[in-house]
């Protein structure tokens, strides 16, 4: 009995092994063999560079701050927003007085900050993605920051608004989605004109 019990250990422990080596390395490394050659951009964390360097992912939204950048949506994610260690939303509901207090704190905000009206603000200028870590902002609120970003470059307005309209994505497949601009690529787009850092 014990032969039989230690021949039927030693068939598991190789089986272990054996599943181990293919599951735990090979096909790992084939998955990323195939990756890196099919789809190196993306596998690689869709990384954006500027002078050389990677500047960050067009994944994940970062903070932009100051009058000369365009600025991304808020973030719940983490005390600083941003944080991709505390993705997550607020996880407060619409009726919620905390929310409603900081939606109209920052609607109120945008329209100072933009000179616009309040009922102008769009809502995404207003409440945070479901991941805090959106790298997207709709067109509208894109549009609504480009006087203020080619006041403060000392650039024309209109060639501000186009640089929006070239890096304006489109719907998923055409229907899926809204269209949406990539902030970390408008603003890299953007040091490109005039070679701001």
């Amino acid at each position: 009995m014990t032969r039989q019990l230690l021949r039927q250990a030693a068939a598991g422990l190789r089986l272990l092994l054996l599943l181990t080596v293919l599951l735990g390395a090979l096909y790992p490394l084939a998955v990323w063999g195939v990756a890196q050659l099919a789809f190196h951009h993306r596998a690689d964390g869709s990384l954006a560079h500027h002078q050389g360097r990677a500047v960050g992912s067009t994944l994940i939204g970062q903070r932009f701050t100051g009058r000369d950048w365009f600025h991304p949506r808020p973030s719940a994610a983490g005390p600083e927003g941003y944080d991709p260690l505390a993705s997550g939303a607020s996880n407060l509901g619409p009726d919620n007085p905390t929310l409603a207090a900081e939606v109209g704190r920052r609607r109120a905000a945008v329209a100072k900050a933009e000179n616009v009206p309040e009922d102008r603000v769009p809502a995404d200028a207003l409440t945070a993605s479901g991941s805090g870590l959106d790298p997207h902002i709709s067109p509208d609120y894109a549009r609504l920051q480009a006087d203020r970003v080619a006041d403060a470059r000392g650039l024309d307005p209109g060639t501000v608004r186009e640089l929006v309209a070239d890096h304006t994505g489109g719907r998923v497949l055409g229907f899926l989605g809204a269209e949406r601009v990539n902030v970390l690529e408008l603003n890299l787009a953007l040091a490109g004109l005039d070679g701001r850092e």
